[in-house]
Formats: structure tokens, sequence, C-alpha cells
């Protein structure tokens, strides 16, 4: 296995170099140095050799001792001598030593010798060694301070040169680094410098056609789920998508809202009037001006039904603000023309209600009832069926806000958790997390499950305040909590688009200890997580940095691309439960998943299938490639803090059994 070398390549040869020089340098000093000191010794010996033969002549002349007495201690002084004996056998001739230049005996140097001329005479001295007591000179070591200098100076300009010679294969490797730490797209064309240049300019070109490939993919997985989900015209959801949509939100518990079907009249006498292009451009407009109408209520599925037929499913909604929408709707298209229409009497709106436990040909039916019930009065007009809502969202903005004041507190949120499972290769299924859902009461102590009051706090703006609570909740439970079991808590993407959200976050987390954050997974929706995708990035980042799993969820709710799972840090990807519903006879669904499961390949991205409730949904998505699962076929919903006397009151269906809300 290929390892990277902690040294950059610069800095392994800059220090290569440097022990060279250095090391012969060293030697050098210590030859030199070795090559003084034995010349020190040589000039020493060869002064007290000339002593010897002087005083040999002396002695060989009969000299008087007095005379050598004379003139003998300035030669020895001059010399360096400290101490001098002449004797024969026991008797001593001469004897000299200096008090004047008291030194060790230890560090004297001792030469003995006979006398050529007189062998029975010996000579012994003591000498002071070479050097001793000499300091520093400029002028007498002024070469080699010069020669030292030089050298140092030379290795700096050597070492300054080689580090710009290899800065562009630094580079390279630095490069090379980021790339291999995941950080392509920040690294995608290499710096000029980089060398050798034939190596950079290739690496520039396959990360360039990888990055095409990828998008490429990008595109085709999108193209293959818009040809399957959504309408080549408008862009609008097709009528497959939209009976998807309708049969899943009939199975949620506490569904409810209004379905709106929108018809031009007469449509195949308008065609004969009228060229292709013509008419397309009128289908396009007609459907933006619908669509305008209706985006400002959340979670809408907008779809065109058949040639000239549009339909809308708004959940959540009161009847007061369906019939409201109904008319508005009805005022916008009036204004629009077209040859061959009758200005009075061209399109209608049939609009019903719906509500957990039905079914969607009923609904179908119904709606269908209320559009030629408005076409029978011969003029633009909009008919509601006639039937019974019974649904308890019926409050204003105003009543919605009092209700957000008094509960959204984290004393007073009640949670909900579901256990998330991963799919092992034995069969069987691993925990991964518990998914925290939030419930507040409202004022007829009735039960609201996020699905009811969260179109309602997307619209006045409680996203930041919900999220805030629930966090607050959650880590007070962690921090008198010693289990490891991990908890997902959902958060809405909106709020990060001020940068006060974004701080409020990293600072509660900072607070944590890095076990307690390693516990913790924030969930996304993914339609407003990709619409907010530049306010996001940084904040997958930051939680990604500290240890907090990043969870994409409600994926396939609508069609967008698939790009930002290869540019941001996502560790699960949650299905929409749509998708997951009859999965096992639905094969339009079926290639929706293939086509996220390939947008996952090659990254950490697993998919998780959310909403399973049938044995053959969890195998049929088995079959397919899903990483994990959550849905009542593994567990229900439960209260997050066990024995907190908190219990789930669920609302009677109309239909009979143990399931009623499954049935058909």
């Amino acid at each position: 296995m290929r390892t990277t070398p902690a040294l950059k390549l610069s800095t392994r040869l800059v220090a290569f170099v440097t022990m060279i020089v250095i090391s012969a340098v060293f030697i050098l000093f210590v030859g030199g140095t070795l090559s003084i000191q034995k010349l020190g010794e040589e000039y020493t010996k060869r002064s007290v050799q000339g002593i010897v033969e002087v005083l040999d002549q002396q002695i060989q002349a009969s000299v008087a001792d007095g005379e050598l007495k004379r003139w003998v201690p300035k030669l020895l002084k001059s010399s360096n001598v400290i101490e001098m004996k002449l004797h024969s056998g026991s008797v001593v001739l001469f004897d000299y030593k200096d008090t004047a230049r008291p030194f060790e005996l230890e560090r004297l140097v001792t030469y003995t010798s006979n006398l050529t001329l007189n062998p029975s005479y010996t000579i012994e001295f003591k000498v002071i060694p070479p050097y001793i007591g000499y300091s520093y000179s400029i002028g007498a070591l002024s070469t080699i301070t010069l020669a030292i200098g030089l050298i140092v100076f030379c290795l700096r300009q050597g070492v300054k040169w080689l580090r710009q010679q290899l800065r562009g294969s630094e580079l390279l490797e630095e490069r090379g680094r980021m790339i291999l730490a995941g950080r392509v797209e920040q690294h995608a064309i290499g710096d000029h410098e980089e060398w050798p240049y034939t190596a950079s300019e290739a690496l520039d070109k396959l990360i360039a056609e990888l990055q095409d490939a990828r998008q490429e993919r990008s595109r085709f997985d999108t193209f293959i789920r818009s040809q399957t989900f959504l309408d080549q015209l408008t862009g609008a959801s097709n009528r497959l998508s939209f009976d998807n949509r309708l049969e899943s939100t009939l199975t949620e518990s506490g569904a409810s809202g209004g379905i709106i079907v929108l018809q031009v009249y007469d449509w195949e006498s308008i065609k004969e009037q009228n060229d292709k292009q013509t008419l397309d451009n009128f289908i396009v407009e007609l459907g933006d001006t619908i669509s305008n109408s209706i985006n400002r209520y959340p979670d809408v599925v907008f779809a065109r039904y058949y040639e000239a037929t549009f339909c809308a499913m708004i959940p959540n909604q009161s009847d007061t603000d369906l019939s409201n929408l109904c008319s508005q709707i009805l005022r916008q298209v009036e204004k629009l023309h077209l040859n061959g229409i009758d200005p009075d009497n061209w399109v209608h709106l049939g609009m019903t209600v719906y509500r957990e436990g039905e079914r969607r040909t009923n609904i179908v039916n119904e709606v269908e009832t209320a559009l030629k019930s408005a076409q029978l009065e011969k003029e633009n007009n909009w008919n509601r069926f006639n039937k019974e809502a019974k649904s308890s969202v019926d409050r204003g903005s105003v009543r919605w806000r009092a209700l957000f004041d008094r509960e959204l507190h984290a004393d007073k949120i009640h949670l909900i958790k579901q256990p998330c499972f991963l799919a092992q290769e034995n069969g069987e299924v691993e925990f991964l997390h518990h998914e925290v859902f939030s419930r507040i009461i409202d004022d007829k102590q009735h039960i609201l499950k996020a699905s009811k009051f969260s179109p309602a706090i997307r619209q006045t703006g409680y996203e930041s305040q919900l999220d805030k609570n629930v966090l607050l909740k959650i880590v007070k439970f962690l921090k008198l909590s010693d289990d490891m079991v991990c908890y997902s808590i959902n958060l809405y993407a909106q709020p990060f688009r001020y940068r006060t959200h974004f701080n409020w976050l990293r600072d509660e987390l900072l607070q944590l200890t890095p076990q307690q954050r390693q516990r913790l997974a924030f969930e996304f929706m993914e339609g407003p997580m990709v619409t907010h995708l530049d306010a996001m990035r940084p904040v997958l980042k930051m939680l990604s940095g500290l240890g907090c799993k990043v969870i994409v969820n409600q994926a396939g709710r609508t069609i967008i691309s698939s790009h930002y799972i290869k540019e941001s840090s996502v560790d699960y990807l949650k299905l929409h439960r749509s998708l997951v519903r009859n999965i096992e006879s639905r094969p339009e669904n079926q290639l929706y998943i293939r086509s996220l499961l390939g947008a996952c390949e090659n990254t950490p991205t697993q998919v998780i299938a959310v909403g399973v409730e049938t044995k053959k949904e969890w195998q049929t998505l088995l079959n397919l490639g899903i990483s994990g699962g959550q849905g009542r076929f593994f567990a229900k919903e439960s209260d997050f803090l066990p024995g907190s006397g908190y219990k789930i009151r669920q609302t009677m269906s109309s239909i009979s059994g143990r399931r009623n809300r499954w049935r058909k």
C-alpha cells in the first residue's frame, strides 16, 4: 500500500543538500584543526631540539655553570619552557624552573632527550603546549572566517534557488493532496507555476472530463426523472406523478386539503383554429398563471393532468382559503386570450376536499363532478363538490401566530421518535438513529402533527423559533443521558439565509462534547435545501466538521438535479414516502429510485427508504439496492422521553378495520 510522504519534496532535497554541505565543512574543520595542532607540536619539538643542540655544544666546549645560568634562562623563557633539568645519572648539572609563569603540571608537555656529543647527559623539558593563551584574532583567522561565511552564504543561496526550482512540484503535490482529500472542485484548475507542466495539464484535463461526466450523469438522471414524472411542455408534474402523490397523501395520518381542477372548454375546436406553436404558448402561459396563484401555499402539487386540464393539490388549507384560491385563479386566467375561445365561457374549475382514508378514485370522481357542474352553467365559473369538510385547520394566520406564541416553547413541545435502520448483508437490520418529530397541542387540546402545522410555520415565519426550541430540548436530554443512541433532528433550511441563525447553531453545538455531537444528526428537506444551496453549503460543512451526520429527507418529492450530492457532504438520503408506497407494483417509481441510487455512486451517501409498511415493499427496495429503511414495518413511533405520560391520540377514520388508513 502506497503512503504519502510526510515531508515535501523540496524539504527533503534541501535537508539532504544542507546535510551534505555541513558534513563536508565539519570534516574540513576537524581535519584543519588536527593539522594545526600537529604543526604546533612539530614547531615546539623543533624549538626544543634546537635548545638541546646549543646546550650540547656548550657542554662539549666546557662552558662554566655560571655562564649557562646567565644566558640559558633567557633562551628557555623565549621558547616557552617552564622547567628544564640537565643531569648525568643522579648528578644534576643544571636545574631551571620558571616561577613567574605558573602552569598546571598536567597541562605541560614533557620532552626527554640524550645529548649527542655527551651521551652520558640527559636533558628533560616541560614546555607550554602550542596555542595556549591565544585568543581569536581577526587578522590571523580572517581567511578561515571568510571561507566559512562564504560557505554559509552560498548554502543559503543554493537552498533558495533549489526551493524556487521545486516550487512547481510542491504546488502539484499539494494539489494532489487536496484532490485525495476530496476537494476536487476547489482544485480543478492548477496554478500556472505547477511543474512538470505536462502532468499539471493532464490533471486539469482529467478533472474537467470527470466534472463533465458527473454533470452529464446528473443531467441524464434528471432527464429520466423528468421524463417519468414531469410534463415536457409546462415543466409541471404529469398525471402519473399527481396520482402517486395524491394516493400517498391520502394514506398519511391526519391528511386533509383540497383538489382543484381547471379545464379549457371545447379544446378540440380551439385546436382547429390555431397552430401548434400558438397552442403550446397558450398552455404554457395558462400553467404559469395557475402556478403563480398557488405558489404562496406550501407543499402544493401542481400537474398538467390532460392536454388542456390542470390539477392542483393544496394540503392543509381550509374551505375558505380554497374557495378564495379558486376565485383568484379564475380572475387571473380570464385575462388570457386565444383565437377561437368564448371570452365568457372557456374556462371552468372544480374543487373538492379530501381527508385521510379516502380513496383516490373517489376524490377524482368528486372533482370531475364539480367540474362538470361548473361547465353546465355555460360561463366561466368554478364549483365545489357538496361535501362536508372535517378539517381542523380552519384558522387564519393570526390564530396560527397566537398558537405558536403559546406552544412553541421547549417545555411545551412534544417530541416523538421513530427508529431508522441500515440493512445488513445477512438480511438483518442494524439500528442507525431515532428520527425526532415535533407535536403541539391546539386550542381544542388536539394533537397537531408537524405535517399539519408546518405549512403555517413557513407562512408565518416561525421556522427559527421551532428549530431552536426543539434543539434546546434534545440538547438538554443529551447532557443528562449517558447512552450512545443517535438522534436525528429536522431543521428548516430557510432560516440559514441569515448569518445569525448559523451562528446560533454553531455556538450550541460547540457547547457539547465531541461524544455528544456524534450522537446528533440533522435532516433538511431536499427542495428548500437545494433552493438555498449557497447558504446551506457552509452549514453542511460545519456540521460535518463538528462530527454530526447530515441527512437530506423527502428526496424525490420534487424533480430537481441531484448534482448537490456530489458537491455537499451528505451522509444519508431519505426518500419521500410517496416513492416507497406500493413500490413493488410501480415500475416508474423503481426507475426513479434507481436513478437516485446511480447519482449516489462513488459518494459516501447512502439511500434510506422512509414509510416502509409491508414486507413486499422492503424486499423490493432491497433488490433495488437501498441501504436502509424506516417505517412501521420496523417500528412504530414512540415517546421521545419514556414515561413522560404523553400519548398520541389518533383521530378515528370512518373506514373500519385495524389499520383504517391503509385499507382500500
